[in-house]
């Protein structure tokens, strides 16, 4: 058997919430006076109903039947054994991965843009801004939002808007707007492209875009959407691993050796690997790897801190792995993991010593990607070309240590749309580049002004 195709009664009725089995919870948000935010401090930005969602420490949350309908056009994805790329490392690991390219945006980011955008128009909100990154999210709420019924605005990075234009085109099919951030729509904008004129942009400038033009609707009438980082977002994504467990049953194995996902600011990797994280907090032995680019190293090379989400402090301090908000990272292929920070539920587990962080140079991923396009046949998007790299080099460890493990990654997304980085590749044109400690000693010296992340662990993994 190479491939496992549960039934649409198969698809997870709930979401599991990782808060209720951590040994030691994340910090809380905090506001700018030092003090936690409360549900009604963050209600401008997002409804109630999924700021309930953002707090809570239930352990699972009921999946709105509406939302379920909408899933089920393309859940459960299969999980595929990945035999023709074993054979050519010639390794005795088994290496599976599931496949989220085949929702109708390419990627894992719908499971959550479907799920935001059904509270959005339950609350009566008839629009949402959002930002992206190499498009992958802006296409996924574009895509919900037409299926709710809702308007819905797009801040696009700029070196992403430019290098993957037909990203933009999607957004539109689905009816959104798409404007390169910054951008001059907003006040934040104006300033930055006053300052910087020929910046590439940010995941944190335009978030500060999007949530900008959400908070200053006179009419109340527009919220703000996450792709990433938040709990909820976190939430929405367990459908990718509780799924895959039970096919990974179908194959006989109870609990995989390595579970890998790329991590930019958390939703794929958490997708996959919070349920299986339940498992290893209750004794299963698994390694659980988060992948991200050498050149945006929050996990490896940042520092656990409060710090913002934007550039311009409308959101709370987090407690979190970061860069610091005023990174401006290298306009490398996968913009979707070119953000300063991660996801405090994912900092946590790194913290725990649950997760074992990875960085790696895009060179590597794309040799990566090259060789699975042409043994496996699919081509994966920059930001998932992370994770099969580091699933290369799992199965070449076991291949040296004569071990036979079972390796499972999300396949976050395709890269149909972003071909031109492939051809950068196989053009040469592509450099290595890594991020250096001295650097992130100065980025970090914005953040010195915010309280102090007390380091929590219960001692039990590290």
């Amino acid at each position: 058997m190479t491939k496992a195709i549960l039934n649409q009664a198969d698809i997870p009725r709930k979401w599991y919430n990782l808060a209720s089995d951590l040994p030691i919870p994340p910090l809380p948000y905090l506001g700018p006076d030092g003090q936690p935010v409360t549900p009604e401090m963050m209600a401008a930005i997002f409804p109630m109903s999924l700021i309930e969602q953002e707090m809570t420490a239930q352990a699972e949350i009921d999946i709105p039947e509406e939302v379920l309908a909408i899933l089920a056009k393309w859940r459960p994805s299969p999980l595929h054994r990945a035999v023709a790329l074993e054979k050519a490392l010639g390794t005795p690991a088994k290496i599976f991965y599931k496949n989220e390219s085949v929702s109708p945006a390419g990627s894992h980011k719908p499971n959550t843009a479907v799920a935001q955008a059904y509270y959005n128009k339950k609350a009566g909100i008839k629009r949402l801004t959002t930002e992206t990154g190499a498009g992958q999210w802006g296409s996924a709420l574009a895509f919900a939002c037409s299926q709710m019924g809702i308007e819905c605005k797009v801040f696009m990075v700029r070196i992403s808007f430019d290098q993957k234009p037909y990203r933009k085109v999607m957004m539109q099919t689905w009816g959104a707007e798409c404007v390169p951030s910054p951008s001059m729509e907003t006040k934040l904008g104006r300033k930055i492209l006053a300052e910087m004129p020929d910046t590439p942009g940010s995941l944190a400038i335009a978030i500060s875009e999007a949530v900008e033009q959400a908070v200053t609707d006179e009419k109340g009438e527009t919220r703000y959407a996450l792709g990433s980082v938040l709990n909820h977002v976190m939430l929405h994504q367990t459908v990718i691993g509780l799924e895959t467990k039970k096919q990974l049953k179908m194959f006989g194995i109870d609990n995989p050796d390595i579970v890998i996902g790329c991590a930019g600011g958390g939703s794929n990797f958490a997708g996959l690997a919070f349920p299986f994280m339940r498992d290893k907090i209750n004794g299963a032995d698994i390694e659980i790897i988060p992948v991200e680019p050498a050149s945006c190293p929050s996990l490896t090379k940042g520092k656990f801190l409060y710090d913002i989400g934007d550039m311009s402090g409308m959101t709370p301090l987090m407690a979190m792995f970061s860069l610091g908000h005023t990174f401006i990272p290298a306009p490398i292929h996968a913009g979707g993991l070119r953000y300063h920070g991660m996801s405090p539920l994912v900092s946590q587990t790194v913290v725990e010593g649950l997760a074992s962080p990875l960085s790696l140079d895009q060179l590597e991923c794309y040799k990566a990607a090259m060789l699975f396009a042409q043994t496996e046949g699919l081509i994966v998007a920059p930001e998932t070309s992370h994770a099969v790299a580091a699933a290369v080099r799992e199965a070449l460890k076991a291949k040296e240590e004569g071990k036979e493990k079972n390796i499972v990654f999300n396949l976050s997304g395709h890269g149909l749309m972003d071909l031109k980085g492939y051809q950068s590749y196989m053009a040469g044109e592509l450099t290595s580049h890594v991020l250096q400690d001295k650097e992130v000693e100065g980025l970090l010296a914005d953040v010195k002004g915010f309280p102090e992340a007390e380091i929590r662990r219960s001692g039990r993994w590290n």
